[in-house]
């Protein structure tokens, strides 16, 4: 998944008081007494997206951050240990990478950092994303900071000489389940991107009366994963289990989104042949990385880290982002075509990318997920009604 691109572009300049980064002037920021060591931490498996670009700005910074060390966790996992950490009054970590799972515990718990005073050190959100990633950066409620989108699922992955006919709606699929027990394998939602996507779009396909409400709205929604978790082994802990039971031949059938497609394939774990399919009633569930700085971060590091978010807005930083298809397409910002990439991500989506992405992207309905304290309500039922019940 990693690949040599620390050479593909070069350093950025300093101008005149302002930080300019990509051709844009950004509020001037006050430089650390001397360069700092940031701890990142990946909960979300981002650093495929943003590693190189994030290694560069040390590159193109060694007077702000001398160092970023990286390191990486299950999300379920972060919120209470940084919880811990900042009830001793020891934070050891800088800066976040999440999906929504931990950006929602996160919130819930109070542990991120409320960059609604700084967004003067920013750049105007609005104008540099695309719309959807706008729409996505509304979740974190001024506490994190969108770095990559992706249009994300749900999708239903199958290989074709094991399912010659593949289902084409939520009856199918369920009814395909029970005369292929145990050949179909989803993850925990809390710690999957293709599970929770799955999760918050069967109430669009079921036609639920509320697909926003996982208490009150989503009784078909809870019956229908009920009696498909009767036809299913276990619920894997993350996706790279399911892709890699699919590719090995144990599952037939995963869930999975267009990054999750794409990626397995290029790196191997999955066959080149498996294709993907959509259910009737399918909407898109949007996704997206964030960039959210806990709480007990100092003064002198936060002006590092908002720094550090500018350099990773621009364009020439965000066209990491499409990487070798694992949040397919993954620039959260406008303006970054797939030529601006680095050669290797431009191979590998021509080879594994899947030109019907575009069209059904076009053809149906893109929907943000659930807000942050509904997405733990789900979480939650389903870790009780659901996941409770395979142990």
């Amino acid at each position: 998944m990693n690949m040599n691109r620390r050479r593909f572009m070069g350093t950025t300049a300093a101008v005149a008081g302002a930080t300019l980064f990509g051709g844009r002037a950004f509020a001037a920021l006050k430089a650390p007494s001397s360069p700092v060591t940031i701890t990142v931490a990946d909960v979300a498996g981002n650093l495929a997206l943003t590693q190189a670009a994030m290694e560069r700005y040390t590159q193109a910074k060694p007077e702000w951050a001398s160092r970023i060390a990286f390191t990486k966790a299950p999300a379920p996992e972060l919120p209470a240990k940084l919880k811990a950490q900042q009830a001793a009054g020891r934070v050891d970590i800088d800066l976040v990478l999440t999906g929504t799972d931990a950006l929602s515990a996160g919130l819930d718990q109070g542990i991120w950092t409320d960059l609604k005073p700084y967004m003067a050190d920013l750049p105007n959100l609005q104008s540099i994303y695309i719309p959807q990633a706008y729409k996505m950066q509304a979740m974190a409620r001024d506490h994190g900071v969108v770095v990559s989108y992706y249009p994300s699922g749900p999708l239903i992955e199958y290989m074709p000489d094991r399912v010659p006919t593949p289902p084409k709606t939520a009856e199918e699929l369920l009814a395909w389940t029970k005369a292929n027990k145990n050949k179909f394998i989803y993850a925990r939602p809390s710690n999957s991107g293709p599970g929770r996507t799955f999760l918050m779009g069967l109430p669009y396909i079921l036609k639920d009366a509320d697909p926003r409400d996982p208490v009150k709205g989503w009784d078909k929604t809870w019956g229908y994963l009920e009696e498909l978790g009767q036809n299913i082994e276990y619920y894997a802990s993350g996706t790279t289990q399911t892709m890699r039971e699919l590719g090995e031949g144990t599952r037939d059938i995963v869930v999975s989104t267009t990054g999750w497609d794409i990626n397995p394939r290029v790196l191997g774990t999955v066959p080149t042949e498996a294709e993907v399919g959509t259910l009737a009633g399918f909407h898109w569930v949007t996704d997206a990385h964030y960039m959210v700085v806990p709480k007990g971060v100092s003064e002198e590091k936060l002006a590092v880290l908002l720094d550090l978010m500018n350099f990773m807005l621009t364009p020439e930083s965000q066209a990491y982002a499409y990487d070798q298809g694992y949040f397919y397409p993954g620039p959260a910002v406008k303006d970054v075509p797939l030529s601006m990439a680095p050669q290797e991500s431009q191979d590998a989506i021509k080879e594994f990318g899947r030109p019907q992405y575009d069209q059904w992207i076009a053809d149906n309905p893109l929907e943000t997920p659930l807000d942050a304290d509904k997405l733990v309500a789900a979480f939650r039922i389903w870790d009780e009604r659901i996941g409770a019940k395979k142990g």
